[in-house]
């Protein structure tokens, strides 16, 4: 039963991992060639002290707690690129940009934790 239930947190875990359905990730060298591209919109799902720490100009800070209610802020038509810290956050704001519509999401693969721009 023991290990049953260590399975059970492992599928967890690993389906929490997985991107959502449709969305298109990308490394760090791929974000610093979308940056500067004015029909792309930029998203950090980080904490504001994350945020203010260290943080990428082009990015508009949305924490993830709050993207639920702000994702009217922002245009469902432009492709949308969500970044975090380890892009564990910024997958989770794929599911949720995804469910409310929006078509083109990328998520940046290892954060801002990968990123020295």
């Amino acid at each position: 039963m023991e290990w049953l239930i260590i399975l059970i947190i492992v599928a967890f875990f690993a389906w929490r991992m997985m991107p959502a359905k449709g969305v298109r990730t990308i490394d760090a060298a791929g974000l610093k060639n979308k940056l500067g591209d004015k029909s792309v919109q930029f998203v950090d799902v980080r904490t504001p002290a994350e945020y203010k720490a260290r943080n990428i100009k082009e990015f508009k800070n949305i924490p993830l707690n709050t993207l639920p209610s702000k994702t009217g802020t922002l245009d469902k038509s432009k492709e949308t690129v969500v970044i975090c810290q380890s892009g564990m956050r910024s997958a989770q704001a794929a599911r949720i940009l995804k469910k409310d519509g929006f078509e083109n999401v990328v998520n940046v693969r290892g954060g801002m934790g990968a990123y020295n721009g």
